[in-house]
């Protein structure tokens, strides 16, 4: 063994004590920005666009975003699968980030494009389609780029910080979406809503491939399996299954993106159809962006006085508490709601980094366990939980909006405009309190998980 000079140790032992340079965490964190143009869209606008702009049944939308969804994440796991198997002289998931950047662009576009000489069915086949391959090709490039940051650094707090500055760039590619897109849609338009919709797609598609070249271009792959990857999906998925911190962590994800996509995608009905200020959109979201984004930001900071577990679950508990009592504030109280709405983006900041810095935890734990390590089948297998959640949330709010008799564009029953108001407030406040309650389970504090990468450092090591 070598001593004396870092970069003559062997790569996968260099990498659990590498502190990664200010440039590579950048390049890394700017994909999520460009991730972020097509994901904040989806959950703010996605459902307000099928309903009001192409016209579609709320009903009718909210099931085929649930099935579309569900048919995407079924696939997250064969790509996380396919992304661990992949060899080439850059590595295992950074060739992604080249190979999929296109696609994702140009379905995009397809997706906010309002096909002409087609009649509501029509529409709605187009709508099934043109989403699905959008949320196929978006699966292509983002397991790849989750696993990327398990495999750049073994050093649990070097990747809380570089997971915090991949939400950083999240949500500010959220706050650009949020407060920017309206404005981009009348401008582009010239009065032709979905001719803007499509345009302002389009500008966001070309900024999002040169973040994914950004991260090829920047970031290294440090760790290497002890064992090359030979074994099977099956294999890899019984290795999840009996990983009790990644089991936690499968049931928090849905629980937890139930909370955040059922308020993203309600937000934008409270404003236009509740407190009847549709021109408070741009605010509301964009400061909720800002909050999310300085929330992530402390997550380093937060980590020092509290482990992962504790602090995600005391977060979750706040989220709990302030969006049921939004409930009770007026509709004319703006500046009340605005207040509890930005306190609730700061308290829901820090859950990302935190829960993707967890992913590559365990990772590690199952590397320790069996001697295997599919990294991105973890990040994988977690994300269909999301996404899962995100589905039923988002075809909750156009179910419950179809039941309580909505009607796009006009002004709505009280059975409506209640619904409204619970998709925004109590139903995802309550589901909050239930996560907080599901992270009591999770082992992985600080010290089972220091004494973990210790002995993984013991083994590269020893076969170094």
């Amino acid at each position: 063994m070598q001593h004396g000079n870092p970069q003559a140790a062997p790569p996968h032992v260099a990498a659990a004590t590498t502190r990664l340079p200010l440039r590579e965490k950048v390049g890394y964190g700017i994909g999520d920005f460009g991730f972020n143009l097509y994901w904040a869209n989806i959950s703010a606008f996605l459902l307000i666009f099928y309903t009001d702009v192409m016209g579609l049944a709320a009903g009718a939308v909210g099931t085929m975003m649930l099935v579309t969804k569900l048919a995407d994440a079924v696939a997250d796991p064969f790509m996380g699968a396919i992304a661990d198997r992949t060899r080439s002289r850059w590595g295992r998931f950074r060739p992604w980030m080249v190979w999929g950047a296109v696609p994702l662009a140009v379905t995009g576009v397809l997706t906010w494009t309002v096909p002409e000489g087609l009649d509501g069915n029509g529409r709605l086949l187009w709508a099934y389609a043109s989403f699905t391959l959008m949320m196929l090709a978006y699966t292509v490039l983002s397991m790849p780029y989750s696993a990327l940051s398990g495999v750049m650094t073994a050093d649990s707090q070097q990747r809380t910080t570089l997971i915090s500055f991949r939400f950083i760039a999240a949500f500010a590619g959220t706050t650009v979406v949020n407060w920017m897109t309206l404005d981009l849609v009348q401008w582009l338009g010239r009065g032709d809503e979905a001719l803007g919709w499509q345009l302002t797609l389009g500008l966001y598609g070309i900024v999002a491939v040169a973040c994914f070249l950004a991260v090829f271009l920047t970031t290294r792959e440090r760790i290497q399996p002890q064992l090359q990857h030979q074994g099977s999906m099956r294999q890899d998925v019984a290795d999840l299954l009996q990983n009790r911190p990644w089991l936690v962590l499968f049931a928090l994800a849905l629980i937890i993106m139930v909370t955040i996509v059922m308020r993203s995608g309600s937000l934008v009905y409270f404003l236009k159809y509740h407190v009847v200020r549709p021109d408070l959109t741009g605010l509301f979201l964009g400061s909720y962006s800002v909050a999310l984004a300085v929330g992530a930001a402390s997550t380093p900071l937060l980590t020092r006085y509290l482990d992962k577990k504790r602090l995600l679950a005391w977060l979750m508990a706040l989220v709990g508490v302030l969006s049921c009592a939004m409930y009770l504030v007026p509709a004319d109280a703006i500046w009340s709601l605005f207040a509890i709405n930005t306190l609730i983006g700061l308290a829901l900041g820090p859950k990302s980094p935190l829960a993707f810095s967890m992913y590559a935890d365990c990772a590690d734990y199952t590397e320790w366990k069996t001697g295997r390590r599919a990294t991105a089948l973890t990040f994988a297998a977690a994300t269909f939980s999301q996404k899962f959640g995100g589905a039923l949330a988002s075809a909750a709010i156009a179910w419950m909006l179809a039941a309580m008799g909505y009607v796009a564009n006009q002004a709505q029953s009280d059975a409506s405009r209640l619904g409204i108001v619970l998709s925004l407030t109590v139903i995802p406040g309550v589901v909050a309190l239930l996560a907080a309650w599901v992270m009591r389970f999770y082992p992985l504090d600080d010290a089972s998980l220091a004494r973990v990468q210790a002995d993984l450092q013991q083994r590269r090591e020893a076969q170094a």
